[in-house]
């Protein structure tokens, strides 16, 4: 099968448009009080990103135009692999150390300050990814989600950076970065699905 630019685009569209239901699922389940399966649902994110990283970074490869976006995309897959894995392996064993040794907790507690840490700038990254291709849409007309994929990325930059700069226990809520980085990642989705490129890549 031959990947070209287009495919790789269409199918990173695809990941990225699974990755926004799986968070959006652990969001639903969490709020409304079910036990949530994190093994399950945050293996399958480890699985969409470790894919999403080779097919947005063949796309970047391939790009003749939106490096940065494409860059920011793979890049984000990497962080997130990175995140998931230390809440599926560590998470558990310094919760569990902690309970039964009350001197451990600061060590548990800088486990999951590094985990969310990483989250952020992963967030922020489909926050740039999101800007950029909103403006690329807009320049091929579609004005409406091209303008609403920007505004979405700018917020998901500036809330995430916010809360790497000041601490997640600053001034704003960390829902906040993590609901926009979300909605940035979707609406990347959908602007990558109907994306042109250039004419040379189809």
């Amino acid at each position: 099968m031959n990947f070209t630019f287009m495919r790789n685009t269409k199918i990173t569209a695809y990941l990225l448009l699974a990755v926004a239901g799986t968070q959006l699922l652990y969001t639903l389940l969490k709020t409304g009080g079910i036990e949530v399966p994190r093994q399950l649902l945050w293996g399958l994110e480890c699985l969409l990103f470790t894919t999403l990283i080779a097919f947005a970074g063949a796309a970047l490869v391939q790009a003749k135009s939106q490096q940065l976006g494409w860059s920011a995309i793979a890049f984000c897959g990497v962080l997130n692999v990175v995140q998931v894995s230390i809440g599926l392996t560590l998470f558990g064993p310094f919760g569990e150390a902690s309970s039964q040794l009350e001197a451990l907790a600061p060590l548990a507690g800088a486990v999951v300050a590094l985990s969310f840490m990483i989250y952020y700038a992963a967030k922020l990254l489909l926050g740039l990814a999101a800007l950029v291709f909103g403006m690329a849409k807009i320049s091929e007309g579609a004005k409406a989600l091209g303008v609403l994929t920007a505004v979405v990325g700018v917020v998901a930059i500036c809330s995430n950076a916010a809360l790497i700069v000041f601490g997640r226990d600053a001034f704003m809520p960390s829902a906040v970065a993590g609901g926009s980085g979300v909605l940035a990642t979707l609406l990347l989705a959908f602007c990558l699905m109907s994306y042109k490129g250039d004419e040379s890549q189809i």
